[in-house]
C-alpha cells in the first residue's frame, strides 16, 4: 500500500506554524483592506493616469481596495488548505512511529 507521507515531522511541523501564522496575518489585512484603511493606500495599484482618466475617482480607488482585500482572503484560504495537509503530515508521521516494520 502507497504511503502518502512526503514530509518529515518537522518540516509539517514548521508547515502548521508558517500557515497559522500567513492565515493570521492575511486575514487581518483583508479586513483593513476592505474597510479601506487610509494606511495601506501605497499597497493600493493605482496610477496617477487611473485617477486622471476616472470621472470618479473614489470609487475606483474603493474598488481597487476591495480587490487587493479579496486576493488576501484566498492567499489565507490557500494558507488554511497547506495548514490541513501539514496536520495530515503530522499526523501519518506519528502513525508511523507506532508501526512495526
Amino acid at each position: 500500500m502507497p504511503s502518502l507521507l512526503f514530509c518529515g515531522p518537522k518540516m509539517a511541523a514548521c508547515g502548521i506554524v508558517i500557515s497559522i501564522w500567513g492565515v493570521i496575518m492575511l486575514a487581518m489585512l483583508g479586513i483593513f483592506f476592505t474597510a479601506k484603511s487610509a494606511v495601506l493606500i501605497e499597497d493600493v495599484p493605482f496610477t496617477e493616469e487611473d485617477i486622471k482618466n476616472d470621472k470618479n475617482p473614489p470609487l475606483n480607488v474603493h474598488g481597487l481596495y476591495n480587490q487587493v482585500g479579496l486576493n488576501c482572503f484566498i492567499a489565507a484560504a490557500i494558507y488554511v488548505a497547506v495548514g490541513a495537509v501539514s496536520l495530515c503530515q503530522v499526523r501519518l508521521n506519528k502513525r508511523q512511529e507506532y508501526m512495526v516494520t
